[in-house]
Protein backbone atom coordinates (compact mmCIF):
# COMPACT_ATOMS: atom_id res chain seq x y z
CA UNK A 1 0.00 0.00 0.00
CA UNK A 2 2.72 2.49 0.98
CA UNK A 3 4.56 1.88 -2.28
CA UNK A 4 1.52 3.17 -4.18
CA UNK A 5 1.19 6.35 -2.13
CA UNK A 6 2.85 9.50 -3.39
CA UNK A 7 2.06 12.19 -0.85
CA UNK A 8 2.07 14.85 -3.55
CA UNK A 9 -1.04 13.20 -4.96
CA UNK A 10 -2.86 13.08 -1.61
CA UNK A 11 -5.43 15.84 -1.18
CA UNK A 12 -8.26 15.75 -3.75
CA UNK A 13 -9.67 12.59 -2.16
CA UNK A 14 -9.82 14.32 1.22
CA UNK A 15 -11.48 17.35 -0.33
CA UNK A 16 -14.00 14.95 -1.83
CA UNK A 17 -14.49 13.38 1.61
CA UNK A 18 -14.97 16.80 3.21
CA UNK A 19 -17.62 17.66 0.63
CA UNK A 20 -19.34 14.31 1.18
CA UNK A 21 -19.17 14.17 4.98
CA UNK A 22 -21.73 16.80 5.70
CA UNK A 23 -25.49 16.78 5.44
CA UNK A 24 -25.59 13.14 4.31
CA UNK A 25 -23.74 12.12 7.46
CA UNK A 26 -24.55 14.58 10.24
CA UNK A 27 -28.22 14.90 9.28
CA UNK A 28 -29.37 11.95 7.20
CA UNK A 29 -27.31 9.12 8.73
CA UNK A 30 -28.03 10.26 12.28
CA UNK A 31 -31.75 10.53 11.48
CA UNK A 32 -31.65 7.03 9.96
CA UNK A 33 -30.32 5.55 13.19
CA UNK A 34 -32.55 7.62 15.43
CA UNK A 35 -35.75 6.70 13.57
CA UNK A 36 -35.08 3.17 12.27
CA UNK A 37 -32.29 1.88 14.49
CA UNK A 38 -29.93 -0.45 12.64
CA UNK A 39 -32.46 -1.24 9.89
CA UNK A 40 -30.90 1.08 7.30
CA UNK A 41 -27.27 -0.04 7.58
CA UNK A 42 -27.89 -1.95 4.34
CA UNK A 43 -28.96 1.29 2.61
CA UNK A 44 -25.68 3.01 3.45
CA UNK A 45 -23.64 0.02 2.27
CA UNK A 46 -25.82 -0.30 -0.85
CA UNK A 47 -25.41 3.36 -1.81
CA UNK A 48 -21.65 3.35 -1.27
CA UNK A 49 -21.19 0.17 -3.30
CA UNK A 50 -23.34 1.03 -6.31
CA UNK A 51 -22.14 4.63 -6.57
CA UNK A 52 -18.47 3.76 -6.18
CA UNK A 53 -17.62 3.49 -9.91
CA UNK A 54 -19.18 6.81 -10.81
CA UNK A 55 -17.17 8.71 -8.21
CA UNK A 56 -14.00 6.77 -9.01
CA UNK A 57 -14.22 7.74 -12.68
CA UNK A 58 -13.53 11.40 -11.81
CA UNK A 59 -9.93 11.01 -10.61
CA UNK A 60 -9.37 8.10 -13.03
CA UNK A 61 -10.17 10.25 -16.05
CA UNK A 62 -8.27 13.30 -14.79
CA UNK A 63 -5.12 11.29 -14.05
CA UNK A 64 -5.25 9.40 -17.35
CA UNK A 65 -5.97 12.35 -19.66
CA UNK A 66 -4.96 15.52 -17.82
CA UNK A 67 -8.52 16.80 -18.33
CA UNK A 68 -11.60 17.09 -16.17
CA UNK A 69 -14.80 15.11 -16.66
CA UNK A 70 -16.33 18.24 -18.17
CA UNK A 71 -13.92 17.96 -21.09
CA UNK A 72 -14.96 14.34 -21.34
CA UNK A 73 -18.63 15.32 -21.54
CA UNK A 74 -17.80 17.89 -24.22
CA UNK A 75 -16.03 15.27 -26.31
CA UNK A 76 -19.18 13.12 -26.21
CA UNK A 77 -21.15 15.91 -27.87
CA UNK A 78 -23.42 18.85 -27.12
CA UNK A 79 -26.20 16.86 -25.47
CA UNK A 80 -24.09 15.35 -22.62
CA UNK A 81 -22.52 18.68 -21.65
CA UNK A 82 -25.91 20.43 -21.87
CA UNK A 83 -27.48 17.66 -19.78
CA UNK A 84 -24.82 17.98 -17.10
CA UNK A 85 -25.21 21.77 -17.11
CA UNK A 86 -28.96 21.41 -16.63
CA UNK A 87 -28.60 18.94 -13.75
CA UNK A 88 -25.79 20.92 -12.11
CA UNK A 89 -27.50 24.29 -12.27
CA UNK A 90 -30.77 22.71 -11.18
CA UNK A 91 -29.26 21.41 -7.94
CA UNK A 92 -26.57 24.01 -7.21
CA UNK A 93 -28.62 26.50 -5.22
CA UNK A 94 -30.55 23.89 -3.24
CA UNK A 95 -27.39 22.02 -2.23
CA UNK A 96 -25.53 25.22 -1.36
CA UNK A 97 -28.48 26.40 0.73
CA UNK A 98 -28.83 23.03 2.49
CA UNK A 99 -25.20 22.71 3.57
CA UNK A 100 -25.03 26.36 4.60
CA UNK A 101 -28.15 26.28 6.80
CA UNK A 102 -26.87 23.17 8.60
CA UNK A 103 -23.55 24.95 9.24
CA UNK A 104 -25.36 28.08 10.39
CA UNK A 105 -27.63 26.09 12.69
CA UNK A 106 -24.63 24.54 14.42
CA UNK A 107 -23.10 28.02 14.68
CA UNK A 108 -26.10 29.09 16.81
CA UNK A 109 -25.00 26.46 19.34
CA UNK A 110 -21.31 27.32 19.09
CA UNK A 111 -21.59 31.04 19.77
CA UNK A 112 -24.23 33.40 21.06
CA UNK A 113 -27.56 32.81 19.33
CA UNK A 114 -28.12 36.56 19.10
CA UNK A 115 -28.05 36.22 15.31
CA UNK A 116 -30.57 34.23 13.32
CA UNK A 117 -29.49 31.15 11.31
CA UNK A 118 -29.96 33.20 8.13
CA UNK A 119 -27.62 35.90 9.41
CA UNK A 120 -25.05 33.28 10.36
CA UNK A 121 -25.44 31.76 6.90
CA UNK A 122 -24.57 35.09 5.29
CA UNK A 123 -21.49 35.45 7.51
CA UNK A 124 -20.36 31.88 6.81
CA UNK A 125 -20.64 32.33 3.06
CA UNK A 126 -18.80 35.66 3.22
CA UNK A 127 -16.01 34.10 5.28
CA UNK A 128 -15.77 31.16 2.86
CA UNK A 129 -15.33 33.59 -0.02
CA UNK A 130 -12.63 35.42 1.95
CA UNK A 131 -10.69 32.21 2.68
CA UNK A 132 -10.77 31.22 -0.99
CA UNK A 133 -9.82 34.74 -2.11
CA UNK A 134 -6.79 34.93 0.18
CA UNK A 135 -5.53 31.35 0.27
CA UNK A 136 -7.08 29.79 -2.85
CA UNK A 137 -6.62 26.03 -3.36
CA UNK A 138 -3.58 25.56 -1.02
CA UNK A 139 -5.52 27.00 1.93
CA UNK A 140 -8.51 24.80 1.12
CA UNK A 141 -6.31 21.71 0.92
CA UNK A 142 -4.48 22.34 4.21
CA UNK A 143 -7.58 23.29 6.19
CA UNK A 144 -9.55 20.26 5.08
CA UNK A 145 -6.86 17.78 6.13
CA UNK A 146 -6.92 19.12 9.70
CA UNK A 147 -10.72 19.09 9.84
CA UNK A 148 -10.96 15.47 8.67
CA UNK A 149 -8.67 14.38 11.52
CA UNK A 150 -10.79 16.21 14.11
CA UNK A 151 -14.01 14.71 12.77
CA UNK A 152 -12.68 11.15 12.68
CA UNK A 153 -11.35 11.21 16.24
CA UNK A 154 -14.52 12.72 17.72
CA UNK A 155 -16.82 10.33 15.82
CA UNK A 156 -14.92 7.20 16.82
CA UNK A 157 -14.80 8.32 20.46
CA UNK A 158 -18.53 9.05 20.60
CA UNK A 159 -19.53 5.68 19.14
CA UNK A 160 -17.18 3.70 21.37
CA UNK A 161 -18.63 5.34 24.48
CA UNK A 162 -22.21 4.94 23.20
CA UNK A 163 -21.68 1.20 22.76
CA UNK A 164 -21.32 0.88 26.52
CA UNK A 165 -24.63 2.58 27.26
CA UNK A 166 -27.74 0.50 28.07
CA UNK A 167 -30.60 0.79 25.58
CA UNK A 168 -33.43 3.08 26.67
CA UNK A 169 -36.75 2.44 24.95
CA UNK A 170 -39.95 4.27 25.82
CA UNK A 171 -42.62 2.05 27.35
CA UNK A 172 -45.04 2.51 24.45
CA UNK A 173 -42.40 2.44 21.73
CA UNK A 174 -43.50 0.86 18.44
CA UNK A 175 -40.81 0.49 15.74
CA UNK A 176 -41.80 2.62 12.71
CA UNK A 177 -42.56 0.92 9.41
CA UNK A 178 -40.12 1.66 6.61
CA UNK A 179 -42.26 0.68 3.62
CA UNK A 180 -44.68 3.57 3.75
CA UNK A 181 -44.73 6.83 1.78
CA UNK A 182 -42.92 8.56 4.64
CA UNK A 183 -40.40 5.76 5.07
CA UNK A 184 -39.61 5.38 1.38
CA UNK A 185 -39.31 9.16 0.98
CA UNK A 186 -36.73 9.20 3.75
CA UNK A 187 -34.93 6.19 2.24
CA UNK A 188 -34.69 8.01 -1.09
CA UNK A 189 -33.33 11.11 0.64
CA UNK A 190 -30.76 9.00 2.51
CA UNK A 191 -29.52 7.21 -0.62
CA UNK A 192 -29.63 10.43 -2.67
CA UNK A 193 -26.70 11.93 -0.81
CA UNK A 194 -25.00 8.79 0.37
CA UNK A 195 -22.10 9.22 0.27
CA UNK A 196 -22.87 12.33 -1.75
CA UNK A 197 -24.40 13.60 -4.98
CA UNK A 198 -22.69 12.20 -8.08
CA UNK A 199 -22.12 15.79 -9.23
CA UNK A 200 -19.00 15.91 -7.11
CA UNK A 201 -17.23 13.36 -9.28
CA UNK A 202 -16.67 16.34 -11.58
CA UNK A 203 -15.38 18.36 -8.63
CA UNK A 204 -12.89 15.61 -7.84
CA UNK A 205 -11.53 15.64 -11.39
CA UNK A 206 -11.04 19.41 -11.23
CA UNK A 207 -9.37 19.22 -7.81
CA UNK A 208 -7.05 16.48 -9.11
CA UNK A 209 -5.86 18.83 -11.84
CA UNK A 210 -5.55 21.74 -9.40
CA UNK A 211 -3.48 19.61 -7.00
CA UNK A 212 -1.18 18.67 -9.88
CA UNK A 213 -0.61 22.36 -10.60
CA UNK A 214 0.09 23.07 -6.93
CA UNK A 215 2.66 20.29 -6.54
CA UNK A 216 3.97 20.15 -10.12
CA UNK A 217 3.33 16.40 -9.96
CA UNK A 218 0.76 14.82 -12.25
CA UNK A 219 -0.48 11.69 -10.51
CA UNK A 220 -0.61 8.30 -12.16
CA UNK A 221 -3.97 6.57 -12.30
CA UNK A 222 -2.90 4.29 -9.42
CA UNK A 223 -1.85 7.26 -7.28
CA UNK A 224 -5.07 9.14 -7.99
CA UNK A 225 -7.20 6.10 -7.14
CA UNK A 226 -5.26 5.47 -3.91
CA UNK A 227 -6.02 9.04 -2.86
CA UNK A 228 -9.67 8.55 -3.83
CA UNK A 229 -10.07 5.25 -1.98
CA UNK A 230 -8.73 6.73 1.25
CA UNK A 231 -11.43 9.39 1.16
CA UNK A 232 -14.20 7.10 -0.10
CA UNK A 233 -13.73 4.32 2.43
CA UNK A 234 -13.42 6.89 5.20
CA UNK A 235 -16.75 8.51 4.31
CA UNK A 236 -18.53 5.14 4.32
CA UNK A 237 -17.16 4.26 7.76
CA UNK A 238 -18.06 7.64 9.23
CA UNK A 239 -21.60 7.38 7.81
CA UNK A 240 -22.01 4.10 9.70
CA UNK A 241 -20.65 5.78 12.85
CA UNK A 242 -23.32 8.49 12.67
CA UNK A 243 -26.07 5.92 12.08
CA UNK A 244 -24.82 3.90 15.06
CA UNK A 245 -24.76 7.00 17.22
CA UNK A 246 -28.35 7.85 16.34
CA UNK A 247 -29.45 4.26 16.97
CA UNK A 248 -27.57 3.83 20.25
CA UNK A 249 -28.58 7.12 21.84
CA UNK A 250 -31.93 8.09 20.32
CA UNK A 251 -33.73 5.08 18.83
CA UNK A 252 -36.75 3.99 20.81
CA UNK A 253 -36.69 6.94 23.21
CA UNK A 254 -39.68 8.66 21.63
CA UNK A 255 -37.57 11.71 20.86
CA UNK A 256 -37.82 13.11 17.34
CA UNK A 257 -35.57 15.48 15.48
CA UNK A 258 -36.81 19.03 15.11
CA UNK A 259 -37.46 20.24 11.54
CA UNK A 260 -35.93 23.63 12.37
CA UNK A 261 -32.24 24.33 11.96
CA UNK A 262 -31.43 25.48 15.51
CA UNK A 263 -33.62 22.75 17.01
CA UNK A 264 -31.87 20.01 15.05
CA UNK A 265 -28.43 21.40 15.88
CA UNK A 266 -29.24 21.43 19.60
CA UNK A 267 -30.45 17.83 19.47
CA UNK A 268 -27.44 16.67 17.49
CA UNK A 269 -24.98 18.21 19.92
CA UNK A 270 -26.99 16.69 22.75
CA UNK A 271 -26.42 13.23 21.24
CA UNK A 272 -22.71 13.61 21.74
CA UNK A 273 -22.75 15.32 25.11
CA UNK A 274 -25.17 12.77 26.58
CA UNK A 275 -22.82 10.04 25.37
CA UNK A 276 -19.41 11.49 26.21
CA UNK A 277 -20.41 13.79 29.05
CA UNK A 278 -21.00 17.52 29.38
CA UNK A 279 -17.24 18.16 29.45
CA UNK A 280 -17.13 17.27 25.75
CA UNK A 281 -19.65 19.87 24.58
CA UNK A 282 -17.11 22.55 23.49
CA UNK A 283 -15.00 19.97 21.65
CA UNK A 284 -17.99 18.42 19.89
CA UNK A 285 -19.36 21.83 18.94
CA UNK A 286 -16.08 22.75 17.30
CA UNK A 287 -15.83 19.37 15.56
CA UNK A 288 -19.42 19.52 14.26
CA UNK A 289 -19.07 23.10 13.09
CA UNK A 290 -15.74 22.56 11.36
CA UNK A 291 -17.13 19.46 9.68
CA UNK A 292 -20.07 21.32 8.17
CA UNK A 293 -17.99 24.41 7.48
CA UNK A 294 -15.59 22.24 5.46
CA UNK A 295 -18.55 21.06 3.37
CA UNK A 296 -19.74 24.61 2.86
CA UNK A 297 -16.22 25.74 1.98
CA UNK A 298 -15.63 22.95 -0.54
CA UNK A 299 -19.02 23.63 -2.14
CA UNK A 300 -18.25 27.35 -2.25
CA UNK A 301 -15.12 26.54 -4.26
CA UNK A 302 -16.49 23.69 -6.37
CA UNK A 303 -19.70 25.19 -7.73
CA UNK A 304 -18.04 28.34 -9.17
CA UNK A 305 -15.12 26.23 -10.44
CA UNK A 306 -17.50 23.91 -12.31
CA UNK A 307 -19.76 26.69 -13.58
CA UNK A 308 -16.77 28.69 -14.81
CA UNK A 309 -15.56 25.73 -16.86
CA UNK A 310 -19.06 25.03 -18.14
CA UNK A 311 -19.34 28.65 -19.26
CA UNK A 312 -16.10 28.52 -21.25
CA UNK A 313 -17.14 25.22 -22.85
CA UNK A 314 -20.66 26.33 -23.80
CA UNK A 315 -19.68 29.92 -24.77
CA UNK A 316 -16.10 29.59 -26.08
CA UNK A 317 -16.22 32.74 -28.23
CA UNK A 318 -17.41 34.97 -25.42
CA UNK A 319 -15.11 33.36 -22.81
CA UNK A 320 -12.05 31.86 -24.54
CA UNK A 321 -9.89 31.76 -21.41
CA UNK A 322 -10.79 28.79 -19.18
CA UNK A 323 -8.82 30.33 -16.29
CA UNK A 324 -10.84 33.54 -16.38
CA UNK A 325 -10.82 34.60 -12.70
CA UNK A 326 -13.71 37.01 -13.13
CA UNK A 327 -15.96 34.12 -14.12
CA UNK A 328 -15.05 32.20 -10.97
CA UNK A 329 -15.85 35.09 -8.65
CA UNK A 330 -18.94 36.08 -10.64
CA UNK A 331 -20.36 32.58 -10.35
CA UNK A 332 -19.48 32.48 -6.66
CA UNK A 333 -21.50 35.63 -6.09
CA UNK A 334 -24.46 34.18 -8.03
CA UNK A 335 -24.34 30.84 -6.19
CA UNK A 336 -24.13 32.45 -2.75
CA UNK A 337 -26.83 35.01 -3.51
CA UNK A 338 -29.11 32.27 -4.84
CA UNK A 339 -28.55 30.15 -1.73
CA UNK A 340 -29.36 33.09 0.55
CA UNK A 341 -32.51 33.87 -1.44
CA UNK A 342 -33.63 30.25 -1.16
CA UNK A 343 -32.99 30.26 2.57
CA UNK A 344 -35.02 33.43 2.91
CA UNK A 345 -37.98 31.98 0.99
CA UNK A 346 -37.95 28.68 2.90
CA UNK A 347 -37.42 30.42 6.26
CA UNK A 348 -34.59 28.07 7.25
CA UNK A 349 -36.66 24.87 7.26
CA UNK A 350 -33.85 22.34 7.67
CA UNK A 351 -35.20 18.86 7.09
CA UNK A 352 -37.49 19.94 4.23
CA UNK A 353 -34.62 21.64 2.41
CA UNK A 354 -32.29 18.69 2.98
CA UNK A 355 -34.89 16.18 1.75
CA UNK A 356 -35.55 18.22 -1.41
CA UNK A 357 -31.83 18.45 -2.23
CA UNK A 358 -31.14 14.78 -1.55
CA UNK A 359 -34.19 13.61 -3.52
CA UNK A 360 -33.07 15.65 -6.53
CA UNK A 361 -29.65 14.03 -6.27
CA UNK A 362 -31.24 10.57 -6.06
CA UNK A 363 -33.33 11.08 -9.20
CA UNK A 364 -30.46 12.53 -11.27
CA UNK A 365 -27.82 10.00 -10.16
CA UNK A 366 -28.39 7.46 -12.98
CA UNK A 367 -28.06 10.21 -15.60
CA UNK A 368 -24.75 11.50 -14.26
CA UNK A 369 -23.52 7.96 -13.64
CA UNK A 370 -24.19 7.06 -17.27
CA UNK A 371 -22.30 10.13 -18.50
CA UNK A 372 -19.29 9.20 -16.37
CA UNK A 373 -19.34 5.65 -17.72
CA UNK A 374 -19.48 6.93 -21.31
CA UNK A 375 -16.50 9.20 -20.69
CA UNK A 376 -14.16 6.55 -19.25
CA UNK A 377 -15.02 4.05 -21.99
CA UNK A 378 -14.74 6.52 -24.88
CA UNK A 379 -11.99 6.38 -27.48
CA UNK A 380 -10.35 9.40 -25.86
CA UNK A 381 -9.58 7.37 -22.73
CA UNK A 382 -6.24 5.51 -22.88
CA UNK A 383 -6.91 1.78 -23.12
CA UNK A 384 -4.73 0.84 -20.15
CA UNK A 385 -6.57 3.31 -17.91
CA UNK A 386 -10.10 2.16 -18.71
CA UNK A 387 -12.07 0.37 -15.99
CA UNK A 388 -12.01 -3.42 -15.90
CA UNK A 389 -14.90 -5.81 -16.44
CA UNK A 390 -15.92 -5.90 -12.76
CA UNK A 391 -16.19 -2.11 -12.64
CA UNK A 392 -18.20 -2.04 -15.84
CA UNK A 393 -20.63 -4.64 -14.51
CA UNK A 394 -21.00 -2.73 -11.24
CA UNK A 395 -21.55 0.49 -13.22
CA UNK A 396 -24.39 -0.95 -15.27
CA UNK A 397 -25.94 -2.50 -12.19
CA UNK A 398 -25.81 0.90 -10.49
CA UNK A 399 -27.43 2.62 -13.46
CA UNK A 400 -30.19 0.01 -13.84
CA UNK A 401 -30.93 -0.23 -10.12
CA UNK A 402 -30.83 3.56 -9.67
CA UNK A 403 -33.19 4.12 -12.61
CA UNK A 404 -35.59 1.43 -11.40
CA UNK A 405 -35.67 2.85 -7.89
CA UNK A 406 -36.26 6.34 -9.26
CA UNK A 407 -39.21 5.19 -11.36
CA UNK A 408 -40.69 3.23 -8.45
CA UNK A 409 -40.32 6.24 -6.16
CA UNK A 410 -42.02 8.61 -8.61
CA UNK A 411 -44.92 6.21 -9.19
CA UNK A 412 -45.25 5.46 -5.45
CA UNK A 413 -45.03 9.09 -4.45
CA UNK A 414 -47.14 10.83 -7.07
CA UNK A 415 -49.55 8.27 -8.54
Amino acid sequence: MNRSINWKSIGPGLLWAAAAIGVSHLVQSTRAGAVYGYALIWAILFANLFKYPFFEYGPRYAAATGESLLEGYRRLGKIPIALYAFVSIGTTFTIMAAVTIVTASIATQLVSPALTPLQYAVLILAFSALVLFIGKYPALDSLIKAIIVILTISSVAAVLVALGRPERHAAAFVPPRLWTITGVSFLVALIGWMPSAIDISVWHSLWTLERAKQTSHHPTVREALTDFNIGYIGTAVIALFFLLLGALVMYGTGEKFSPSGPGFAAQFISLYTRTLGTWSRPIILVAAFTTMFSTTLTCADAFPRVLRRLTTIILPKQFPDEKHSGLYWGWMLIVMAGAILLLTVLKGGLTFMVDVATTLSFLTAPILGYLNLRVVTSRDMPGEARPGRAMLVLSWLGIVVGTALGVVYIVWRFF
